[in-house]
């Protein structure tokens, strides 16, 4: 086993731009051995999200507030080294937010343990947090009936495709919104989505007219500002508006202005509702057992963007907001 450890340390807030490599600082600890109810991973896979600028920044939220000088947080795949938890032993595959390092020597209560098979990488998306959030988020807020017209934006993404293939599933017509032909092509041909517009090339809204002329019955947001903007003028009566994420907000460093559109909720009877999926961690089980059903029947496809080399991780990041993943952003670290 290795004595050292590279670890990835925050070294800056990028407030109102976009992340540059001073961004991050890599160094080299020696590896911290575990105490008295604590697992030492040897971590091979990690996870990204567009929310991780975010916790950088200290915009607020659902997460602690971040340092200087810590290790950069994030969610990863690893294996069990040493254990001074009878949970845990050597050679078990486990998933947390264990940070951008080699190593990382955490509470057991911190890890789960996670079956090594073909479907291990994906407990950092579809059977992680990227597939509860539309799990959830779907079940709880949006609640699709059968004939609704679902439009999901950022649906190109690890949680919008998900989003948009369990309402199919549920008998819905899914409309996604992706930047570029080949994403609206993979939504269309693999995910099995009914229409997928390219906004980087269509006016949105007038598409989504066209295609949507009884309007939108449940509206999945991942981007926010203007694009949100403009959905909420064709949302149908009773729409159900679910606030996921605002990957337009990390570029700006602030929160954008409110929806100048809003006002349709009350002409429409519509809801808005904001979600955090880690209010729903007790069904997690559950989730993640439909899912994996759902993944073994062909129902869910999912694409994973892997990259390789620790070194690589600040731009791995950074490949998110540049539009360049396709499905989730995953890093092998060896």
């Amino acid at each position: 086993m290795h004595t050292l450890n590279r670890q990835w340390l925050i070294n800056a807030r990028p407030l109102g731009r976009a992340l540059v490599d001073e961004d991050f600082l890599m160094v080299e600890t020696p590896v911290h051995q575990p105490g008295e109810g604590e697992v030492l991973v040897q971590i091979h896979t990690l996870g990204f999200d567009p929310a991780q600028k975010g916790w950088m920044e200290n915009l607020g939220g659902y997460v602690a507030p971040t340092e200087i000088g810590e290790v950069m947080p994030g969610s990863a795949l690893g294996e069990v080294v040493a254990s001074n938890d009878p949970a845990f032993k050597p050679g078990d595959q486990v998933s947390g937010r264990l940070g951008w390092q080699d190593y990382a020597t955490v509470a057991g209560q911190e890890l789960r343990k996670v079956r090594n098979d073909d479907l291990l990488t994906a407990n950092l998306g579809t059977l992680g947090i990227t597939g509860m959030t539309a799990y959830f988020g779907l079940e709880k807020h949006g609640k699709p009936f059968a004939g609704d017209t679902v439009v999901i934006t950022g649906a190109a993404g690890a949680t919008g495709s998900v989003a948009g293939q369990i309402a199919k599933i549920a008998g819905c017509r899914v409309i996604g919104i992706a930047g570029g032909p080949e994403k609206c092509a993979w939504l269309k041909s693999v995910c099995g989505f009914d229409e997928a517009i390219d906004y980087k090339a269509e006016n949105v809204r007038a598409r989504v007219r066209e295609l949507a002329p009884g309007g939108i019955d449940v509206l999945w947001d991942n981007v926010g500002g203007p694009l949100l903007n403009d959905l909420l003028a064709e949302i149908a009566m009773h729409a159900r508006i679910v606030i996921c994420g605002g990957i337009s907000r990390y570029e700006t460093g602030q929160l954008p202005a409110g929806p100048e559109n809003y006002f349709n909720i009350i002409f429409k009877r519509a809801t808005m509702s904001g979600f955090i999926v880690i209010d729903y961690m007790t069904e997690f089980p559950t989730a993640r057992r439909r899912i994996a059903q759902w993944i073994r029947s062909g129902q869910v496809q999912f694409s994973e963007d892997i990259q390789h080399g620790l070194e690589n991780a600040p731009r791995t990041l950074m490949r998110l907001f540049q539009g360049l993943n396709f499905g989730k952003q995953l890093l092998k670290i060896r």
